[in-house]
């Protein structure tokens, strides 16, 4: 099956009829989500807002904001039940080319240095920790940190 999400499986823009499925996702993967408001709002502001789109539907989503040579990734997710299988690594991959298409120097992201799968897909695609926002995330026991990451985007060898 999961192979056949993978062949089957395209990324497009993200569409305002897509804010539900998107939401739906959101808030199976995450204990603090985004609203559904959050997700319009990025599109509103031309934040590049893409879906993995399959037959059954979406199964992940990434959004990126790009200004003055600099871009952050605001948020990227695959549902919860698609995870461990590579889409998380294709769609990141996807955000970091759209950064590039938009000639930005460097990608800024934060994660939470509980979610350990993260931080290693980010490592692992040429991110690099930079710094700490103390009580960035909200959490159960209050706040958590969260790991600034910054890549540097290079010209195409």
């Amino acid at each position: 099956m999961n192979a056949q999400v993978s062949n089957a499986s395209q990324m497009r823009p993200m569409q305002q009829a897509d804010i539900e499925a998107v939401d739906a996702i959101e808030q199976r993967a995450y204990e603090f989500p985004w609203t559904a408001g959050i997700f319009r709002d990025c599109l509103k502001a031309g934040h590049q807002a893409w879906v993995l789109d399959c037959r059954s539907g979406i199964i992940g989503y990434g959004v990126l904001s790009c200004a003055a040579g600099e871009a952050h990734l605001l948020n990227i997710c695959i549902a919860p039940e698609h995870q461990g299988h590579g889409h998380g690594r294709r769609l990141l991959r996807r955000i970091i080319d759209l950064a590039r298409w938009h000639m930005v120097d460097r990608v800024y992201l934060e994660v939470r240095p509980s979610n350990p799968n993260a931080i290693a897909l980010y490592e692992d695609e040429g991110f690099n920790e930079i710094g700490r926002r103390p009580n960035y995330y909200p959490s159960k026991k209050g706040r958590e940190d969260a790991i600034v990451m910054a890549m540097e985007i290079l010209p195409p060898a």
